[in-house]
């Protein structure tokens, strides 16, 4: 028997007032509950129930873009009963994270970042409020800061290090994607745990497995954020037992860490603040080095926001940029000889040398520019009304900034959908939240913290794949044939593995 007509017979069974009461009552309670409408934003046509959910498809970033071209740089869609306005021009970008920053600094309800970051308590869904700045400031201070990211260079130098070793050991064929991946995950657990953990979790893969379903499952959509009636699909396929086993597999495994760490501390005495301190025994000493007793829960929240902004966003950051250099020979080329030159032939390319080599650091814009690594930063919640563009939007309205559609914008950007790294040769144009035409890492309040961390692993991994070996396609494959198509997720990374050939340079 269908649904429907389960429904239809149990209806039958019921006295004709009950139904008309639980009709109207229905009724009643959604429109009571229907949020208010932010006023006169341009809105495209939306079905009943699921508003403009239909209209996503599987890269929303390129929906929204394409969506945005008919009905402006500012437009109301809504996600089921949720209100979103939709931001895609670097001037409102500008009012929201700069001009009205306060207003929009606050996070939306979600039930993934609940259950997997112990209620939200980590830095970058944290509702705005005193918990979210002193987790903010334990972040900014003590895990983040330019000192303690620059004592983490032996770190990141030994493992490139051992990444160009893999590359030289294997056959000339090379998933560069794949080393990619390990590299940025080998930096993290170190930064963030002491060590690998190569023999938990099956494995150095077993961890950065773990790693990735993190970041896969927080790529996802559980409809009962938006469409409280159909939360029942979540249970039914599968989402729900997806997040709820990577919630406890991740809860254990950070536990293990932090115990292993606290019984370290117990033996060793108490550890100062020193440069080999790492995230987790940044995080538990926390109280006494800036008086803020954070709880267990918000620890593990911490070290899961490292996690997922440390791993994913760099390996997308630097998969996409040797994709472009690999397809543009010539620009390669052009970075290639500024780093050869600066290095020298069969010297030591040190972190500190990456700071002179201008258009190496052009060509990273240039891929944040056109591959944001999240290319809808996170969305923000007005915390009371608020005017962008002349609109008025009331408070509890969801904000959404398409940080991809800002970066290919005609209007802020000559010659958008090419990859021209020059753009940024002889110009002062940064990702660091002061340039709203590139926005990689958001701005304002609600900036990610972490930006000096990822760029010095991103430019470091970056100039010694390109110093040490020259790269091409396999099989004589031109650039233009290269699969560029982008794979669905919270951050968006090539859908095919970046497969190449590399050869030893004649310096």
């Amino acid at each position: 028997m269908s649904f429907h007509h389960l429904l239809v017979s149990h209806l039958d069974a019921l006295p004709l007032s009950l139904v008309a009461l639980v009709a109207l009552s229905s009724i009643f309670l959604l429109f009571r509950a229907r949020p208010k409408k932010p006023s006169h934003v341009p809105s495209p046509w939306r079905l009943p129930l699921i508003g403009n959910l239909h209209q996503l498809g599987s890269l929303p970033h390129r929906s929204l873009r394409s969506l945005s071209q008919k009905h402006g740089p500012v437009m109301l869609l809504w996600f089921g009963r949720v209100p979103t306005v939709v931001v895609s021009s670097a001037a409102a970008a500008q009012e929201v994270m700069k001009t009205h920053d306060l207003a929009f600094a606050s996070r939306p309800d979600s039930s993934l970042s609940d259950r997997l970051f112990y209620g939200s308590q980590d830095v970058g869904f944290c509702k705005y409020g005193e918990l979210w700045r002193q987790v903010r400031r334990v972040c900014v201070l003590h895990l983040l800061s330019l000192r303690r990211v620059h004592s983490f260079r032996p770190i990141r130098e030994e493992e490139v290090a051992l990444l160009v070793g893999r590359i030289r050991a294997a056959s000339s064929r090379v998933n560069i994607s794949e080393m990619i991946v390990s590299l940025t995950s080998d930096i993290i657990s170190r930064v963030a745990f002491g060590r690998k953990h190569v023999e938990e979790e099956g494995g150095g893969s077993g961890v950065r497995a773990l790693f990735s379903e993190l970041t896969t499952v927080l790529g996802s959509f559980p409809l009962r954020d938006f469409v409280p009636l159909l939360g029942w699909i979540d249970r039914l396929n599968g989402l729900d037992a997806r997040v709820r086993k990577t919630a406890i597999k991740f809860d254990a495994f950070i536990e293990t860490i932090l115990e292993e760490h606290e019984r370290k501390t117990h033996t060793n005495h108490a550890r100062d603040d020193s440069s080999t301190m790492d995230f987790s025994d940044i995080l538990l000493a926390s109280e006494a080095v800036d008086g803020i007793a954070l709880s267990r829960d918000c620890i593990k929240a911490i070290i899961l926001d490292m996690i997922t902004g440390g791993i994913d966003t760099t390996y997308t950051t630097i998969e996409w940029a040797m994709a472009e250099l690999v397809k543009h020979p010539r620009k390669m080329e052009r970075a290639q000889e500024e780093i050869r030159k600066i290095v020298g032939s069969g010297g030591e390319l040190r972190e500190e040398m990456v700071e002179g080599m201008e258009y190496l650091r052009a060509a990273i814009k240039e891929t944040l520019r056109l591959h944001p690594a999240l290319p809808l930063l996170v969305p923000r919640e007005s915390m009371e009304d608020a005017r962008l563009q002349g609109y008025l939007i009331p408070k509890c309205t969801r904000v959404v900034i398409n940080a991809w559609a800002i970066g290919r914008d005609p209007v802020s950007w000559e010659k958008p959908e090419e990859f021209w790294p020059e753009r940024f040769v002889g110009n002062s144009i940064d990702f660091k939240g002061q340039d709203f035409q590139l926005i990689p890492f958001g701005a304002g309040r609600r900036g990610c913290p972490g930006v000096a961390f990822a760029m010095a692993t991103t430019e470091l991994a970056l100039a010694n794949l390109l110093y040490h070996f020259d790269w091409q396609l396999p099989d004589g494959m031109a650039g233009e044939e290269m699969d560029m198509s982008e794979a669905s997720g919270i951050a968006v990374h090539k859908k095919s593995s970046l497969i190449l050939v590399a050869k030893p340079p004649n310096l």
